[in-house]
């Protein structure tokens, strides 16, 4: 009897074209795990993705009876909707497995944790993902420490490539 096993998620997400980037988030939290969700948009959010609008520097999700919204995420107006056009700053619902689900709220009332949106992408099959990070913020020492490490690598490499 042969055992079939599942078979390993990848470490990184397929994006093909990037819409929206938190490059805030990874200096001002500890990320710990990331999730792949879907999001539950209207139709001329979608247009306005493709057109490549969307910010979600200043959002976050949230678990609110079993489900996680993404709150705070700007995605402006479409330009060619009409009065059906959606509101820019609405909470979306993300589509994730109840298991995953189960997992962030444990770990946000719990540990004290935070989800944070990385980035929202397009993947391979046309449909608009986010990347969802488990995180704990970062101490104002920790952010000085992170900027010390960076500055050093930078100094280091620059030493490397000019003495050969």
């Amino acid at each position: 009897m042969t055992r079939i096993m599942a078979r390993p998620k990848p470490e990184t997400f397929d994006k093909q074209k990037v819409v929206a980037e938190n490059r805030r988030a990874r200096f001002d939290y500890h990320v710990e795990d990331r999730y792949e969700a879907g999001l539950a948009l209207q139709g001329t959010e979608v247009k306005a993705l493709r057109a490549g609008e969307a910010s979600i520097a200043e959002s976050y999700a949230e678990v609110r009876d079993g489900e996680v919204w993404l709150i705070n995420a700007n995605i402006p107006e479409y330009s060619h909707g009409n009065r059906l056009n959606h509101q820019p700053r609405r909470p979306r619902k993300l589509l994730l497995n109840a298991r995953e689900i189960g997992k962030l709220f444990g770990a946000v009332e719990r540990k004290g944790m935070t989800l944070v949106p990385l980035s929202v992408y397009f993947n391979k099959q046309g449909r608009a993902k986010v990347e969802l990070a488990l995180a704990k913020g970062k101490q104002a020492h920790d952010k000085r420490a992170g900027i010390k490490e960076r500055d050093w690598k930078r100094d280091k490499a620059r030493l490397m490539r000019d003495k050969g």
